[in-house]
């Protein structure tokens, strides 16, 4: 807990030197998010991409140098959007207060903000988080969980970052908005296992359905995570789930443990009773993997450089 601890003692030092910091997050995610909702499940997945890879240190953001390739040119995080809408609520915030507030802070805060707009659960971030000098590509294999994880593989990577089974379960939840290409689940529909065959768990109708939208090969095409309600945050993941309809490996692998698949059974049969709440309090503990604080890393001046 020492992490929390120092987390809360530096946002009240945050809230002494730039009182307006969250309004201004809060003020500019909104502009964006009225205008492009389909811009918070990137938000979001830029938050948690940020977090697995070195912590919550704001190494995702960072450009790739002559002598270095970045997390942000790695495979998974090709298709990250987002980075030029944290780029332009640094600028307001270090308009206001610079030299104060991290990016890694800024990605926590538009994440929340994003979720909370399009009718998801709302949580106080802790602030002080500091932004890592570092970013490189082939962390990002190593520590960034595939969506073609299955169940013991997931399990390995979310409690190296001291995240839980239910944890995993409540995370993956995040699913209920945003959209893939068709490469994150092709295999499931055409060449599972090198045979020209289908995934056994996954709901040959909705196969059916995938396919029509997904020819083998297909490098571009967009797909619903949660269809008919991936702009908005509620648990009808779970019913997907559920129903053997979760689009990744790593959705229908949430069914191979008998913690997380109670998990989805409870939330998809009670309209996602405590979904929100359990929501809020795993994006906490989330926000807190790794954290640079006191005198570690530095307050960037411009999100994608090292000072």
């Amino acid at each position: 807990m020492a992490t929390g601890k120092k987390l809360l003692s530096f946002l009240f030092l945050q809230l002494i030197t730039c009182p307006e910091a969250e309004s201004i997050i809060q003020k500019a995610t909104y502009r964006v998010i009225s205008r492009a909702p389909t811009l918070a499940a990137p938000l979001l997945r830029m938050h948690f991409h940020d977090c697995f890879v070195r912590g919550c240190d704001g190494s995702v953001l960072l450009n790739s140098t002559k002598t270095n390739i970045a997390e942000r040119d790695a495979i998974p995080n090709l298709s990250l959007r987002g980075f030029n809408v944290i780029d332009a609520i640094k600028a307001e915030v270090e308009e206001a207060c610079p030299g104060v507030v991290s990016c890694a802070d800024i990605v926590a805060l538009a994440a929340r903000d994003s979720v909370s707009m399009i009718h998801g659960p709302y949580w106080e971030v802790p602030l002080g988080r500091r932004d890592g000098r570092v970013s490189i590509m082939n962390q990002v294999f190593a520590e960034l969980p595939a969506p073609f994880a299955n169940i013991t593989q997931l399990k390995q990577m979310f409690a190296a970052k001291g995240l839980n089974m239910k944890d995993l379960a409540v995370l993956s939840g995040g699913h209920t908005i945003g959209t893939s290409h068709c490469l994150g689940f092709t295999n499931r529909l055409y060449n599972f296992t090198g045979r020209g065959d289908t995934d056994p768990s996954l709901d040959p109708n909705y196969i059916v359905k995938l396919r029509q939208k997904c020819k083998p090969g297909d490098t571009t095409t967009l797909v619903e995570m949660d269809p008919g309600s991936f702009k908005t945050f509620d648990e009808a993941y779970f019913t997907l789930v559920a129903k053997r309809r979760g689009l990744f490996q790593s959705d229908a692998a949430l069914l191979d443990d008998p913690e997380t698949k109670a998990y989805v059974i409870l939330q998809s049969s009670t309209h996602g009773s405590t979904f929100a709440k359990d929501f809020a309090e795993s994006m906490v503990k989330m926000g807190r993997v790794g954290v640079l604080t006191g005198n570690q890393g530095e307050i960037r001046k411009h999100c994608a450089f090292v000072n």
